[in-house]
């Protein structure tokens, strides 16, 4: 079994490489990635091989595509502060680059998992998140992810291809970058609070948010694969957990055995106010799978922080 993984030097990508690569009865795993917001050691004694290059290279993507026996296509640009600075880069990237993977796949025939977004629930109040509700993205981002979705299922319904759209709500753990404007809120928090930081929290920081772990995640995506499960509807791929950021932070005070202190901002525009997944379609594909826990979770990542020389004491600088 062939399996490519775009975006695979990136922080969920790596993960998963290192799943599949370990799994019997995959054969051949190969990473595409331009490494714009990847890193290749992440793929270091991972036994998956890298490709760099672009999904917009439409040339190079054919070529790394023939023969695949499924796609999962996590190459996207992320953030949604990044969307509102770039909206045309969110676009092209997301939405032009998911067609030109779907084109590849279906020269090939190729099963084809994606990576879409709980971003495009949006405005919605509504909660929990069930993916019957109308998406009402609130950022170029999210709009961008919508498109993806959109894209995927309407090439598995016009060319029969088999697909699986999901949509990631809050993905965290190690590997996940930090140190920079788009970093997510829990590396963003973790650099912060072992440099000596306070945690910037946008808002009153009674907004909510859903997070998986990266191992979660990587265990349904690789279930995914080797079962080649198909949908012809978007499945959250979250397990219904809610806490508020500055429940968020008593977490991570527990874990790292202090309460760091927190600064409040203003709140960024597009940010959804609360988000927690229905997770009833993700279990009836996958009845297996089960959540690590957000305290046991947040243990692994900062474990894994602690290890990077940057948190030595006296510096203050982070991952890249």
């Amino acid at each position: 079994m062939k399996i490519v993984v775009t975006g695979g030097a990136g922080f969920i990508g790596a993960h998963l490489c290192r799943t599949l690569a370990a799994t019997p009865g995959v054969g051949q795993v190969t990473a595409l990635d331009d490494l714009s917001t990847g890193c290749a050691a992440n793929l270091d004694g991972s036994g998956a091989g890298l490709v760099e290059g672009s999904i917009l290279d439409t040339g190079l993507l054919r070529s790394v595509v023939r023969d695949a026996d499924t796609v999962v296509h996590l190459a996207a640009l992320p953030s949604v502060p990044r969307s509102l600075a770039d909206p045309v880069a969110s676009h092209e990237v997301n939405a032009t680059g998911t067609v030109r993977v779907l084109e590849a796949c279906r020269e090939t025939g190729a099963h084809l998992l994606a990576a879409s977004s709980s971003s495009v629930y949006g405005a919605s109040t509504a909660l929990p998140k069930h993916e019957e509700l109308p998406a009402r993205p609130l950022s170029p981002y999210a709009a961008s992810k919508l498109a993806t979705e959109a894209y995927v299922l309407a090439y598995g319904a016009a060319f029969g291809l088999p697909v699986l759209p999901f949509r990631f709500f809050n993905v965290y753990g190690p590997l996940q970058p930090a140190g920079h404007a788009y970093a997510a809120v829990i590396p963003a928090f973790l650099d912060a609070a072992l440099s000596g930081r306070p945690l910037t929290v946008h808002g009153d920081g009674h907004q909510t948010r859903d997070f998986t772990y990266v191992g979660s995640v990587a265990a349904v995506l690789a279930d995914a694969v080797l079962r080649r499960v198909t949908s012809p509807d978007p499945v959250n791929l979250a397990f219904g957990t809610r806490i508020s950021l500055l429940g968020l932070v008593d977490q991570l005070a527990a874990v790292l055995g202090e309460r760091p202190a927190v600064e409040h901002t203003p709140p960024r525009p597009g940010d959804v106010r609360d988000s927690q997944a229905a997770d009833a379609r993700l279990r009836a594909l996958f009845p297996d799978a089960a959540p690590v826990p957000l305290r046991e979770g947040l243990a692994a990542t900062a474990d894994w922080f602690g290890t990077l020389p940057a948190y030595a004491p006296g510096t203050a600088a982070a991952p890249a």
